[in-house]
């Protein structure tokens, strides 16, 4: 390809609404344009990229024995109602209605539109198991999009289901998923982590992220220091919190604390470790009918709460909501004093949770839910008919669950996530096969995957540097010839041979054959991010051109009379 011929225009400034680097260096590098808000065309340049990226996922998925297809962008409502998701799923699901008023929805994902394909189709057990996948357009209907094509309403993703017709075998997937995972993301050259992770809308047992680790990353991990513990914070845990600090011994005795409200105050007003203090947050529940109920969850002081685990613990809840002082106060609470002795009482609360670390908890202090009261001396083993959930959430410094080194939590951003569904999409859909004893029995299923355009964006938030893109094993291009001086014949006719040298040794080379400052042609070279550049400039005439590696920039001199095959040595990173 040669530069005059590409349609691609770097930009020298900033876009304004550019708040990370990926984004920044995409507009600028002419990779995409954007067309509405999170919509994006994906330029030249951009698909280029593109296309690297699902080269190696289909090679990679095919290998692996899946099947690819290609299921409808528009999935009727009524796939959506059966599974009841239509509602679930939140605002972020575009619905409309055609001409003849039928509803539709913009597929987010495709578990239902998938099981309507194969229902019907897959009849028996010997047709079983089956991995079908597609690379395909995805719309959701961000409330914020930003980011660039990090977090795009419309965006590209790999997405496959497996049926199986036990669970056993969708075990034996789900890890042949994972291997496929990481052999794709080694093969973008790329440090990511494998995290235990939440089901989110989609829903199922069993589930992992891939994460790219990028300071610039929306997500929080949390990651052993020793081991190969990793999970997402959301669903994070850890060795169980002790302390080395005296509990406060007293009989169980209400207390009069004028004013106290806070965990810090409440700890110094006893002199107590805030390890003993029993802290109760208030949310609440709204649910897809639109009703809402009052939630209390209960963790020790020190520890804060989970809003995804706060929220897997209420079923069918869809969001939880903070409450104002005067709402609580309107319950018949007092805030800063609500404690569990009468709660259900006074609330008749269908959702009171404590924390799983607090099984067994005593020599607690907790509020009475009488105002400037607290009671000490509190033994949850004389309670009866608690209920336990995992709430907490994990914080750098607590102990790995696996191996007890300390825990730390850096960020990272998802790009794979892979789920084990079991049957909750095929018995909602109705699709059975028939097993080996002719019975009627419903899929089971596993879904996996991959954002396939959000993949640009993560690996330059992880390998970019300050001058522009950095690609690793996805470069648009493996090599730009630069002329430095284009009115210099002696250049041209050398630099058009090498290209063509080069095209004919199979190296997808550039020629940069513009009429362009050379400075200007360095800064596209390196905005652009190519992985290496040769320079034919005025040390031609001493028998000498130069070539850069774009990854640290290296330069190297070499004779001008360097054979091609032996060029393709070091555009390869065979020599430096």
């Amino acid at each position: 390809m040669k530069f005059s011929n590409l349609f691609a225009f770097s930009i020298k400034e900033t876009p304004k609404d550019c708040v990370l680097k990926s984004h920044e260096y995409l507009i600028r590098g002419s990779f995409i344009k954007q067309v509405g808000s999170g919509i994006y065309h994906f330029l030249p340049l951009g698909k280029i990229i593109l296309d690297k990226v699902i080269k190696i996922i289909k090679e990679e998925m095919d290998k692996s024995g899946a099947n690819e297809l290609s299921l409808g962008f528009v999935t009727p409502a009524e796939l959506w109602l059966k599974t009841d998701r239509y509602d679930k799923y939140g605002k972020e699901l575009l619905k409309f209605n055609d001409r003849k008023n039928n509803s539709f929805v913009l597929g987010p994902t495709h578990e239902e539109a998938v099981v309507d394909c194969v229902s019907g189709i897959v009849k028996s057990y010997k047709q079983l198991p089956i991995n079908l996948y597609q690379i395909n357009l995805k719309f959701r209907d961000e409330i914020r999009p930003r980011f660039g094509i990090l977090r795009a309403r419309e965006f590209i993703m790999k997405d496959s289901y497996s049926f199986h017709s036990s669970f056993d075998d969708l075990d034996r997937e789900f890890s042949l998923m994972e291997q496929t995972y990481i052999n794709i993301f080694n093969r973008f050259g790329v440090d990511f982590r494998i995290v235990e992770a939440d089901n989110g809308a989609i829903g199922g047992s069993g589930s992992k992220e891939f994460m790219i680790l990028a300071p610039s990353g929306e997500d929080d991990i949390v990651i052993c220091t020793s081991c190969n513990y990793a999970s997402n914070i959301e669903i994070a845990k850890r060795k169980l919190k002790e302390s080395e600090s005296i509990p406060p011994q007293a009989d169980f005795s209400k207390f009069f604390t004028p004013d106290i409200k806070s965990i810090d105050e409440l700890s110094d007003f006893f002199k107590v470790d805030s390890f003993y203090l029993l802290k109760c947050v208030v949310k609440k529940a709204l649910f897809s009918n639109n009703k809402t109920e009052l939630c209390f969850f209960f963790v020790r002081g020190c520890d804060d709460l989970s809003n995804t685990k706060a929220l897997n613990a209420i079923p069918n809840a869809i969001e939880l909501l903070d409450l104002t002082s005067q709402e609580l106060e309107s319950f018949g609470l007092c805030p800063g004093f609500i404690g569990p002795y009468g709660l259900r009482n006074i609330t008749n609360a269908s959702h009171i949770y404590f924390d799983n670390e607090l099984i067994g908890a005593n020599n607690l202090i907790c509020g009475s839910n009488i105002k400037d009261y607290h009671i000490i001396g509190v033994d949850l083993n004389l309670f009866e008919g608690l209920e336990f959930r995992d709430l907490l959430e994990v914080k750098s410094g607590d102990l790995c669950p696996k191996c007890g080194e300390k825990l730390d939590i850096t960020k990272g951003i998802e790009i794979g996530h892979i789920f084990k569904l079991g049957d909750k999409y095929s018995k909602s859909l109705n699709a059975t096969y028939l097993d080996k004893d002719g019975k009627s029995q419903f899929f089971i299923m596993g879904c996996y995957g991959i954002g396939v355009s959000r993949i640009l964006g993560a690996i330059l938030e992880q390998k970019s540097d300050d001058k522009g893109a950095i690609w690793g094993n996805i470069s648009p291009f493996d090599v730009v010839i630069i002329i430095s001086n284009i009115k210099n014949d002696d250049e041209v006719v050398f630099a058009t041979k090498l290209y063509e040298e080069l095209i004919n040794l199979g190296v997808n080379a550039l020629l940069d054959d513009r009429d362009f400052r050379f400075g200007a042609k360095m800064s596209d070279f390196e905005l652009i991010g190519i992985s290496s550049a040769i320079i034919i400039g005025k040390e031609l005439q001493n028998n000498n051109i130069e070539f850069i590696k774009r990854d640290g920039l290296n330069r190297i001199k070499l004779d001008s009379n360097i054979l091609a095959d032996e060029l393709v040595r070091y555009i390869n990173g065979e020599k430096s």
